[in-house]
């Protein structure tokens, strides 16, 4: 590895110190920390930065966040480092101003798309308009912990504020996506998961108080419209986007309407997002309709319900999160694989009896058992094919056999859950606040 910053490079240095001898994770965790660095970023002329997600040219706004995130334990030692994470929740703000609705974007107005004839409203900027709660936050989660570790605002003005009322906006319309949405969209495919039923609209719902999502962070299609763990997400950041208006912006108003919303959004996960399970008691679904109907399981796609403490919506040790998670990690849950040399979380979005690294990582950062921590981290130092590197999803039996060779998103949480098992966590995220 060359041109590595001396500021990511003492950090590798810093994960050697703890783990004395174990030359193949130092190995591992060095490839993987620098791969979005070294690989993904371009920045641009207007002083924003475009990140790939590694094999595909597009900036999902999800990715692009995730990628990015560990890096902010060297922000305040390196200008570099943070001015490269300024731009990044910059292009993400003018991407949102854009189209709120979309998920992954062009470097420029190039046209270039993944499918391009989708019906829907597309622009020469759009890579693709899936419509994911997610999306929209990530770059406030971002946004925060970049203010929150290094004291820099620049990054929050008079656009990100513009960005907060359109994403208040979008998830307000929403809630009652039957009347109010804008937002249709249908592909041409033989894959269910690839386009929305009811020329466009989804299946049908009912108001919870939950916001609506289109697809899920796999890019898949949701069966029932209110995804619960992206709703979980949107309630944790709409407080951050709260703290941002009213300490930073000065706008009691916004941060009052986003404080509303995020209530309105919690209350109906806890009251419509839940059911009581014979076996487990009560735990979250993974979607529902507000009609009655859920659906039980779990994605390996962040935000995902084992995420759920990770991303800050309820403590690590919390009842029914517990329960969710022993449901989630059993065979009751229908993308939950066992194999011959791992056992974890997979995907519809991957072949059956593939696991994925990202899963693993959740599981890892999200367990209050050290020693499913250490047995986590021997599971994904001998499932990486040979490579050096992670994954999306694997063949639990045979992990020669795997998906998508440079998914940077996933090499950056293999890295964040070996510097969590360091202490070395980002200021301000729920993962810090547990283990300072």
């Amino acid at each position: 590895m060359t041109n590595i910053p001396q500021s990511l490079q003492a950090i590798i240095d810093e994960v050697k110190t703890k783990f004395p001898g174990e030359e193949k994770l130092h190995d591992m965790f060095a490839r993987c920390f620098v791969n979005t660095y070294s690989t993904t970023l371009k920045h641009l002329d207007d002083g924003t930065t475009f990140v790939i997600t590694g094999d595909i040219p597009a900036m999902w706004l999800r990715d692009s966040a995730a990628q990015v995130r560990p890096y902010l334990l060297a922000a305040n030692e390196d200008e570099d480092i943070k001015n490269m994470l300024t731009g990044v929740v910059n292009r993400q703000i003018k991407f949102i101003l854009h189209d709120p609705y979309a998920n992954a974007f062009n470097e420029a107005a190039n046209s270039n798309s993944y499918h391009g004839a989708d019906k829907t409203e597309m622009t020469p900027w759009l890579w693709e308009r899936k419509y994911e709660v997610d999306s929209l936050c990530y770059p406030i989660q971002l946004a925060y912990l970049l203010w929150k570790t290094t004291g820099e605002t620049t990054h929050l003005g008079e656009e990100f504020r513009e960005a907060v009322k359109t994403i208040v906006k979008v998830w307000t319309d929403e809630q009652d996506h039957e009347n109010k949405s804008p937002y249709r969209f249908e592909r041409d495919t033989n894959l269910h998961t690839e386009t929305l039923i009811r020329d466009g609209l989804g299946s049908k719902t009912a108001y919870t108080g939950m916001t609506w999502s289109g697809f899920r962070p796999s890019d898949d299609s949701c069966t029932y419209g209110y995804l619960v763990p992206a709703n979980m997400f949107a309630a944790v950041v709409l407080d951050y986007a709260a703290e941002i208006c009213e300490t930073v912006l000065n706008d009691a108003e916004l941060s009052k309407e986003c404080k509303a919303l995020g209530q309105e959004i919690r209350t109906g996960i806890e009251e419509h997002g839940t059911i009581e399970h014979p076996h487990y008691g009560k735990i979250y679904a993974y979607e529902v309709d507000g009609l009655g109907n859920y659906n039980l399981m779990d994605d390996a796609n962040v935000p995902s319900l084992l995420s759920a403490p990770y991303l800050g919506y309820c403590d690590f040790d919390d009842e029914v999160y517990q329960n969710t998670r022993q449901f989630l990690l059993s065979r009751n849950n229908p993308y939950y694989y066992e194999g011959s040399v791992a056992r974890g979380i997979g995907s519809p979005h991957t072949p059956d009896h593939y696991v994925w690294h990202i899963a693993l990582s959740i599981q890892g950062m999200t367990s209050i058992s050290e020693q499913e921590k250490e047995w986590i981290l021997r599971t994904m130092l001998n499932t990486d094919g040979g490579t050096g590197f992670m994954h999306e999803g694997f063949n639990a039996s045979n992990p020669e056999q795997f998906t998508r060779e440079w998914f940077a998103w996933s090499n950056t949480m293999f890295s964040e859950f070996v510097l969590s098992l360091c202490n070395m966590t980002v200021k301000g995220s729920p993962l810090h606040e547990k283990l300072k």
